[in-house]
């Protein structure tokens, strides 16, 4: 997380709507040959204290979960280059815009029997984004095939204990060249969901982004 305070006072409730929205995000532990990373779907449960996922059996972070680990998922929002002659202010450098959400706590391997529940609720929540398409479900499966397919994976659930978050929009600049920059973002930018970045600066007040 960026270590400047002003881009880290959006409410946790917000950060945590985001990270539930997304859905996806990097999950890292530690072992003892170094870090382990897996690019996962997630569930976070109503009360925010959990986040669900699977990994397929040979994912090396299983091997390292024979006991409950800590555990980080990060959650990668909108980013982009910002160029200093988008403010319209002088001696300004190039910096880098973004979101992003850590999710830590302690990450437990579930029991086999846990999964096809999981992978059903996950569907569904992402199955209703698609609306007014009708929603997928497991139902729709020749009868033995989910199974099979189930025997490749795991189900795991991060007990969330911390949400941290960096919303880094341009909170340290006046509002004209935040909202300058802004500007050019949407027209020009370099990143991922340069739209929603730009709509995100562009805001009055821009730690305010919920």
């Amino acid at each position: 997380m960026h270590p400047n305070p002003i881009f880290r006072t959006t409410p946790e409730t917000q950060s945590l709507a985001f990270a539930r929205e997304r859905g996806f995000g990097t999950l890292a532990l530690n072992d003892a040959n170094g870090p382990l990373l897996a690019h996962v779907p997630f569930l976070i449960d109503d009360t925010g204290t959990t986040a669900d996922l699977h990994l397929v059996r040979s994912n090396p972070i299983l091997r390292a979960l024979e006991a409950p680990q800590p555990a980080v998922i990060a959650v990668q929002g909108p980013d982009g280059y910002v160029s200093p002659d988008w403010y319209g202010v002088a001696d300004q450098v190039p910096t880098w815009n973004y979101v992003a959400v850590h999710l830590r706590g302690t990450l437990h391997r579930l029991p086999d029997g846990d999964l096809r529940d999981m992978l059903d609720r996950q569907s569904a929540h992402f199955e209703t984004m698609l609306s007014p398409k009708a929603p997928w479900t497991s139902a729709k499966m020749s009868p033995g095939t989910m199974a099979r397919m189930m025997r490749t994976i795991v189900p795991c659930r991060l007990a969330i204990a911390s949400i941290d978050s960096t919303w880094k929009l341009g909170q340290n600049k006046t509002e004209s060249a935040r909202r300058a920059a802004a500007a050019r973002m949407q027209a020009h930018g370099i990143g991922q969901d340069t739209p929603l970045l730009a709509a995100l600066m562009d805001r009055p007040g821009a730690s305010d982004v919920t």
